[in-house]
């Protein structure tokens, strides 16, 4: 479980946007990037080479749930 408040000042090294801590997967997602970041260990790996590309119906569904994730 990662931390509300380091995930309040977390952004996406890529899209430098807010990340979206799916739980499920535990990982870090930027839908703006359309990256998925690990979390190992209880610490997010927020490196580009490390993200799940994720596909457009995911970002899709995630935009859908948690509009203010753009």
């Amino acid at each position: 479980m990662i931390d509300k408040k380091l995930l309040s000042i977390l952004v996406c090294p890529v899209a430098k946007t807010t990340l979206y801590f799916n739980r499920e997967a535990n990982e870090l997602v930027s839908t703006a990037a359309g990256l998925a970041y690990p979390i190992r260990d209880d610490i997010p790996v927020l490196m580009e080479s490390e993200a799940r590309v994720l596909s457009a119906e995911e970002v899709l569904e995630i935009k859908k749930k948690h509009p203010r994730h753009e």
